[in-house]
């Protein structure tokens, strides 16, 4: 019964998984895969279109703007420069130029325009060609044992008559400072003529500007997020930058060099393994250039309508997506899932449960079909238990005629000659242990008996062969009390003895021993048959329970361990069996599992499955 059980249940499953396949493992999740895929990809790329497209308009907005604040930072400082030419200018053509040194006008004049423009000087002085200090604001004299004509300012600007010149920041230290403190200054120079009575010499007026007036202008420019911008002269040298006391340490590098040889424009650039965008531009006189630079990290999607634009498209599509999934999945699947309810009742054994047929016509064809799969496995069951049982009786059948007719035969020749020898009381003995041990196994078609009746079907045995054997052997039964009402399978424990007695004691020395209990251990119903016999070496315990071309010996039942062990799986399942420990000259112990079932309980249960049939004798 249990195999039809097996069958039963397997049969459903399939149906399960075939369904299953159709439905939430295959369809819904497909559908939902797939068309997720397909619209996360189409995200992706419409995303990427737009974050390209919005990022490379970004990117030349930025230049753009950067571009165009470079030109006025670089008006701004052209403008602030010029300012400081055209003080130099007005000090030399309105002040010192045609106008006697030794006159007082001079120191004045100087003074005031000095006044006019003190946030942007620091000094205004006039020197001799031989560096002798002839006029200065606000500086007094010139430090102590320093030529001024050997300083590399003055030479240029001698050599170079017609420009001005414009230096790099330093500190002025050329003039005494009554304050003690120094400034940090950029120095015009350019060479003027000296009027001292009716001599005209050549001098040189220098103008100091204050680094800090340029430093502020330049500090109030940012470009972007992470941009800066920097100043360097012709010949490369820093004039500004916003990290130059950590650039003068080291701490931070510039790409300065390189970019002093760059012509005016956006330019591209990898340094220090960083993208960035450089913008060059040119303050006009001086040839200073003045340099912007934009990471390209920190270029961004600064415009509040781009990110708006850009939120609105990607949550309009994850909804949509949202929507039409849930709608295809819907519309796909409810049937299924309908069709995989109906399933679980077959799965449940309820073969005549009622076929969800909805949805579409290839679904409602799958449960068309699986309704009438459903009838036939209805039919393929009843088939399968009438075969079954079929199966099961010709078996037991066969087992049962195998009993080999040579121990009836010696028992009654034993039997003869009890009677000639006038031992009347052994012979009836011997009759009745005969008769009740076939009363047994000749009991109508029984496959199932009491464990009481299966120790009393072995004990008459037994009790045949020890007078048989003249007590060549001595045997025990025991068994609990709580175990002798339940179910034992019939002709179980008499062919595993008939093998201890032929195969393990019968060409013994000495006088052998078997021990038979029952008991309950856990969940199962416990046989044990032990022996002192000769033993088996694992080989031969193998092939007693696997090997199907094994012979019986003519001395034997035909019964056989392995189908003593097969026909225990083949009623209460895989599970129970036999269990054999034996070793050589160690004798055999034989462990019989099955389960703990009570007799009347299997024996009602079988009744009812056979539709309430009249119940036979039990013995």
């Amino acid at each position: 019964m249990n195999s039809v059980k097996s069958s039963k249940k397997r049969a459903c499953h399939w149906i399960k998984r075939q369904t299953a396949r159709l439905g939430e493992g295959s369809i819904r999740y497909s559908i939902f895969i797939y068309f997720t895929i397909t619209v996360l990809v189409a995200i992706i790329i419409i995303g990427f279109s737009l974050y390209t497209r919005f990022s490379d308009q970004l990117t030349d907005e930025v230049q753009k703007e950067n571009q165009i604040l470079m030109n006025q930072v670089s008006r701004s400082v052209d403008s602030y420069l010029r300012g400081m030419m055209k003080l130099s200018d007005a000090i030399y053509y309105s002040v010192v130029k045609n106008t006697d040194i030794s006159e007082p006008s001079i120191g004045s004049q100087m003074k005031l325009l000095y006044d006019s423009n003190v946030d942007s000087l620091e000094n205004i002085a006039l020197f001799s060609r031989e560096g002798e200090l002839l006029k200065a604001v606000p500086a007094a004299r010139l430090k102590t044992d320093l030529d001024v004509t050997q300083e590399e300012w003055f030479q240029e600007t001698l050599k170079k008559t017609e420009n001005l010149h414009f230096s790099l920041p330093h500190v002025q230290y050329i003039f005494d400072n009554a304050e003690g403190q120094y400034h940090w200054v950029i120095s015009v120079s350019r060479a003027v003529e000296i009027t001292q009575g009716a001599y005209v010499s050549q001098g040189v007026l220098l103008l100091d500007i204050r680094y800090s007036s340029l430093e502020q202008l330049l500090n109030s420019v940012a470009l972007g997020n992470a941009g800066y911008i920097y100043l360097i002269g012709d010949d490369g040298k820093l004039i500004y930058h916003p990290k130059n006391q950590l650039i003068d340490s080291g701490r931070v590098q510039e790409n300065h060099r390189e970019t002093v040889n760059w012509r005016d424009g956006i330019h591209e650039e990898i340094f220090q393994g960083e993208k960035r965008f450089v913008t060059v531009k040119t303050v006009g006189y001086t040839g200073w250039k003045l340099v912007g630079i934009t990471p390209a990290k920190g270029i961004s999607f600064s415009g509040v309508k781009t990110r708006l634009f850009i939120v609105f498209v990607i949550l309009l599509i994850l909804f949509l997506l949202v929507l039409i999934n849930y709608y295809i999945s819907s519309r796909i699947t409810n049937p299924i899932h309908e069709l995989e309810n109906s399933v679980g009742e077959l799965e449940d054994g309820n073969l005549e449960a009622e076929i969800s047929i909805k949805g579409s016509y290839e679904i409602q064809h799958l449960g068309r079909s699986i309704t009438s799969m459903a009838q036939q496995i209805q039919v393929l069951m009843k088939d399968i238990v009438a075969e079954h049982e079929s199966k099961r009786k010709s078996e037991f059948d066969t087992l049962q005629s195998q009993i080999n007719p040579h121990f009836l035969y010696n028992t009654l020749d034993i039997i003869v000659w009890m009677i000639e020898n006038e031992q009347k009381s052994e012979a009836v003995k011997v009759v009745t242990a005969l008769a009740r041990f076939f009363r047994i196994s000749l009991s109508r078609g029984k496959s199932i008996i009491r464990v009481s009746d299966e120790l009393e079907h072995v004990r008459n045995y037994l009790m045949i062969q020890h007078m048989r054997f003249k007590n060549k052997f001595t045997y025990q039964i025991q068994a609990d009390d709580d175990v002798l009402e339940m179910a034992s399978l019939k002709l179980m424990l008499q062919p595993l003895v008939e093998n201890a007695i032929y195969h393990g004691m019968e060409f013994m020395d000495g006088d052998g021993e078997i021990l038979i209990r029952a008991s309950k251990k856990g969940d199962e119903l416990l046989f044990s048959i032990e022996d002192n016999g000769l033993g088996m070496c694992p080989e031969q315990v193998e092939r007693l329970l696997t090997d199907t071309s094994h012979v019986p010996s003519r001395r034997g039942s035909g019964i056989g361990v392995r189908n003593v062990n097969e026909r225990i799986r083949l009623y209460f399942g895989e599970d129970y069996g036999l269990e054999i420990d034996s070793e050589p000259d160690e004798g055999t112990r034989i462990y019989i599992h099955l389960p703990v079932v009570f007799y009347d309980e299997l024996t009602a249960e079988e009744m009812k499955k056979r539709g309430g049939g009249k119940k036979g004798d039990e013995s």
